[in-house]
């Protein structure tokens, strides 16, 4: 399904990215990640890359260019994802790095890929937000609005290139044990309507479907990935009950 195609990955030495990386491998594409950790998968191209940085950034799409002139999909993973911090601690700098690396780092990606597949009858953008976009915990707010804004890119992304053969959607995790899923308890599969905390394959195989060459009317659409969780209502009184 995916011979002969060239799939960026950013942030894909680890976590999700990592899956995905290796997933779309196992079916014939060519990986190129883009991240500022070595991979470590056989079979994948690696390019050091700050994804906070657009020289960085740009330099590694000519690298690519060079190597095989084209891209065909772009999946943008790469994000500071851990960082939560009270608002009255939080520092400029800090939340700026956040939205640096989220937000426009997968900008300067798109403005690149969007160049280097010009020529191509197919393309595909796929950008990894998060539940968080919508509803979020204290202390996440540099990290939620960053992903807000790549929903919102997303959306705005997919008019401006009505003309190409591209498509732009989003994917948006809930929560995603990628390692000791083993360690869950059943608390924490119980919480989500699906029945299970959601795994990494999740994540990939809505990459997947969202890539496919014939998906091509699937456009501006953030797929939220999150076994229903953020559909289910929570009340003080439910909350006491099971404590």
């Amino acid at each position: 399904m995916y011979q002969d195609k060239i799939v960026v990955v950013t942030g894909g030495s680890r976590g999700i990215g990592q899956h995905l990386a290796e997933g779309y491998s196992k079916l014939g594409a060519q990986v190129v990640v883009l991240d500022v950790l070595l991979s470590e998968y056989s079979g994948i191209d690696f390019i050091k890359t700050d994804l906070a940085d657009v020289g960085s950034v740009d330099k590694a799409f000519e690298t690519i260019e060079q190597r095989y002139g084209k891209v065909d999909v772009l999946i943008n993973n790469g994000a500071i994802a851990n960082f939560n911090k009270p608002l009255n601690e939080l520092s400029y700098d800090e939340f700026s790095r956040v939205i640096d690396v989220n937000l426009k780092g997968a900008f300067a990606c798109c403005r690149q890929f969007i160049r280097l597949n010009q020529e191509q009858t197919y393309g595909r953008i796929v950008n990894i937000a998060s539940t968080r976009w919508n509803q979020n915990e204290s202390g996440w707010d540099a990290y939620g609005a960053s992903k807000g804004g790549l929903v919102s890119l997303t959306h705005s992304m997919a008019i401006s290139l009505a003309a190409s053969p591209i498509t732009v959607n989003a994917v948006s995790p809930g929560w995603i044990q990628v390692e000791d899923y083993q360690q869950l308890v059943d608390f924490d599969h119980q919480q989500h309507p699906s029945g299970r905390v959601g795994k990494a394959r999740d994540i990939v195989n809505a990459c997947l479907f969202l890539t496919h060459p014939e998906n091509d009317f699937i456009n501006g659409h953030n797929l939220v990935v999150d076994g229903g969780m953020s559909k289910k209502m929570i009340y003080q009184d439910s909350l006491l009950n099971e404590s």
